[in-house]
């Protein structure tokens, strides 16, 4: 199955939850899950239908929220599953270390794009450098100490401009360094679960892929 195209607000009514797949919308009254705090669809409303959750539907659920925040397909998320499961300490800390680490998300989280997938579009479209060298694959794994940085001759544009004035008014994660004159930031360290702000049980996850 392809990239999911459809409303991005959908998926986040979908799991009940903010994905923040929307940038800067996702905190203002405009955003959907506010207006509509419930599930899409002509029986989203009905909680009358609603059955107790199994145990296999939370991990499918969670499975499918995690998925969907990073922006990653089927395919891409269980290769990633099956490469940290053979890494040292826990595979769940691992997985969410390893989908924070891709290139897409870490110019998300260094405030050159509002959201990951405009990210993901920086990248194809060849404005984002890695030591210097233009990189265009959104999935590339980010190491300790590499530079990212937005070309010269892409700073001035506008969705990037935005992004960045956004960006300076949060505080940066511990793990990341940003220098806002330059467009340019680094990872310091592997982030670690207390580090990684985003609200999900990985743990079920592991369970799901474990039957």
């Amino acid at each position: 199955m392809g990239r999911y195209v459809g409303p991005s607000c959908k998926q986040c009514r979908r799991e009940g939850t903010k994905l923040f797949l929307k940038g800067t919308k996702c905190f203002t009254e405009k955003c959907p899950v506010e207006r509509r705090p419930y599930a899409p669809g002509q029986h989203g409303q009905n909680t009358a239908r609603r059955r107790k959750s199994s145990e296999y539907s939370k991990q499918l659920r969670e499975k499918q929220k995690i998925k969907r925040i990073y922006g990653v397909s089927e395919a891409q998320f269980h290769n990633t599953f099956q490469r940290v499961t053979t890494l040292p300490g826990i595979t769940g800390h691992n997985l969410l270390a390893a989908l924070e680490s891709r290139l897409d998300n870490m110019v998300y989280r260094l405030g050159f794009a509002a959201s990951r997938k405009a990210a993901r579009q920086l990248i194809r479209h060849r404005h984002v450098e890695i030591s210097q060298r233009t990189v265009d694959i959104p999935s590339y794994q980010v190491q300790p100490g590499e530079e990212i940085r937005v070309n010269l001759k892409s700073r001035e544009m506008v969705a990037v401009q935005a992004s960045m004035d956004q960006a300076s008014r949060g505080a940066p994660l511990s793990w990341l360094a940003v220098d806002r004159e330059s467009f340019s930031g680094r990872m310091l360290e592997r982030p670690t679960r207390p580090n990684i702000p985003i609200a999900a049980q990985e743990q079920l996850v592991v369970e799901l892929y474990s039957k």
